[in-house]
C-alpha cells in the first residue's frame, strides 16, 4: 500500500519541480526584456539630448535598413518619445508578469517544502 502513496508523491513533486523551474526561466527572460528595454530607452533618450541642441534647419536622416530617409526634427523627436513612452508601458507590464512568476515560483518551493516535511513525518 506504500507503493502508490510514494509514486503519488513522486509523481507530485516532479511536476512542481518542472512548474517551479518552467517559472524561474520565465523570470530571466523577463529581466533580460526590461534590461534591454532600459538600453534602448536610454539611448533614445541620449539621442533626443543631443537633437535638441541642433539648430532647427538642420537635416536629419532616420536610418530604415541599409537606407536613410531625410526627416524633419520635430518628427524625429516624436518618434522618439514614443520610443520612450512604448518601452515604459511595455516594462511596467514586464514587471508585473515578474512578480507574478515570482509569487508563483515562491509557492511552489512552498509547496514542495511541505512535501518533504510531509513526508519525513510519515
Amino acid at each position: 500500500m506504500a507503493a502508490p502513496v510514494n509514486q503519488e508523491l513522486k509523481k507530485a513533486f516532479s511536476e512542481l519541480q518542472v512548474k517551479m523551474i518552467d517559472r524561474q526561466q520565465k523570470v530571466k527572460l523577463a529581466d533580460l526584456q526590461i534590461e534591454q528595454l532600459n538600453r534602448m530607452k536610454k539611448h533614445s533618450n541620449l539621442t533626443h539630448t543631443e537633437i535638441t541642441g541642433l539648430p532647427p534647419n538642420t537635416r536629419m536622416y532616420e536610418g530604415v535598413g541599409r537606407m536613410f530617409i531625410l526627416q524633419s526634427k520635430e518628427e524625429i523627436n516624436d518618434q522618439l518619445t514614443d520610443k520612450q513612452k512604448t518601452a515604459d508601458t511595455k516594462i511596467k507590464e514586464l514587471e508585473q508578469k515578474k512578480t507574478y512568476l515570482e509569487r508563483s515560483v515562491k509557492e511552489a518551493e512552498d509547496n514542495i517544502r511541505e512535501m518533504l516535511l510531509s513526508r519525513r513525518a510519515q
